[in-house]
């Protein structure tokens, strides 16, 4: 092991305001099963968490070119926090996902609510020097919630990154409405918001326009309750709204409800949410696209506060944390994020097993790519 390696630094950042104290729990755990690893394996960690979220963001920002590896203990917001610090710098990012959804990691294949298990497949990879770099999807818009800067400066305008989804419709109300949820369980909330917006669905008027895989640009309107733009697989502690993503295509997919589906059809995708089989449902459409445009659909008079067909959509949210309102554009990013996994979890990424195991699925459910 050479002498840079043996003394790299492993900085970690916690939510220690999380699940009633059990994010500083999970937190110090894993900086204490880090420290005693590094020990043997020539690196020493250095906690970056702060007493909020925004001095945690402070921190990272502060520490920019002190640290060589970013770990981040948490769930898919905490996600969002290290892919916006590290996004297109070369640092490789650790997940331990111990928060309510977990989703990304559970797309990486990584380990949930496992901190022992994370912190050895980190661990390994550290020392193995393996690494995957992933995609993510950049948004962009006039009125963002917080532009989280980091180092990932693409040149994109003022936006921030994602890894896993940004939803735009009845996805976002349930999100929110998790987010807002006492049940304990992150999957359980997640299940139980679902419910209670699918009982009212509103149809959200949207002008889209989509520059697909092959570079076509394609533009309607669409009166729809469900539109999400998705890089990885899961929401909502696993449910596989876009099972076809795959992470290192250079592509997002976009996911919409074509028209209202009757309670019969609803149920009966709804058994399928979490095997991989909800987009077999006639009623779901879904695009493989490059970059997408959203805003309101408008009156024949141009107008963009008055809706032509729909009601206004919600604020959207990406990895669970709220974006903004629209117009929004997307933009996919290729390859931009460095994760630390496991050699053998590497390998099933960049292996034929999980590019077949996509267009098995694709074929599968009578979908065209």
């Amino acid at each position: 092991m050479n002498k840079q390696k043996r003394h790299a630094i492993v900085a970690v950042v916690g939510n220690p305001a999380s699940n009633n104290g059990k994010g500083a729990k999970a937190g110090s755990r894993v900086l204490d099963l880090l420290n005693e690893r590094g020990r043997a394996h020539g690196f020493a960690a250095k906690d970056l968490t702060g007493e909020t979220v925004a001095e945690s963001i402070a921190n990272m920002q502060a520490a920019q070119g002190t640290y060589d590896y970013l770990i981040v203990v948490g769930g898919d917001g905490m996600v969002s926090l290290g892919v916006n610090a590290v996004a297109n710098s070369g640092t490789p990012m650790g997940i331990v996902g111990v928060g309510s959804g977990n989703d990304f990691a559970r797309g990486l294949k990584l380990p949930v609510n496992r901190i022992e298990t994370a912190v050895e497949g980190i661990v390994g990879a550290i020392v193995c020097g393996s690494c995957m770099d992933i995609d993510m999807g950049y948004v962009s818009g006039q009125n963002l919630a917080d532009a989280m800067p980091g180092t990932g400066d693409a040149g994109l305008g003022n936006g921030r990154f994602f890894a896993g989804m940004l939803s735009c419709g009845i996805d976002a109300s349930i999100n929110d409405r998790a987010n807002r949820s006492r049940l304990p369980g992150g999957s359980l909330r997640y299940f139980a918001a679902v419910l209670a917006e699918l009982l009212h669905m509103k149809r959200y008027g949207y002008h889209v326009e989509a520059t697909t895989a092959d570079g076509t640009v394609e533009e309607w309107d669409m009166a729809t309750p469900l539109l999400t733009v998705a890089n990885s697989r899961h929401i909502g502690g696993g449910i596989e709204v876009s099972p076809y993503s795959s992470l290192d295509d250079g592509l997002l997919d976009m996911v919409w409800m074509n028209r209202m589906p009757g309670c019969v059809e609803l149920m009966r995708a709804l058994r399928h949410a979490y095997d991989g089989r909800l987009l077999a449902s006639q009623f779901l459409s879904w695009q493989r696209v490059r970059s997408v445009s959203i805003t309101r659909s408008a009156d024949d008079d141009g107008s963009p506060t008055a809706m032509a067909d729909g009601d206004e959509p919600p604020t959207a949210m990406a990895d669970g944390e709220c974006v903004g309102p629209l117009p929004l554009h997307v933009e996919s990013c290729k390859q931009m994020l460095r994760v630390l996994l496991p050699p053998a979890v590497v390998d099933w990424h960049r292996g034929r097993r999980g590019k077949e195991q996509i267009d098995q699925f694709i074929a599968r459910d009578g979908r065209a790519i």
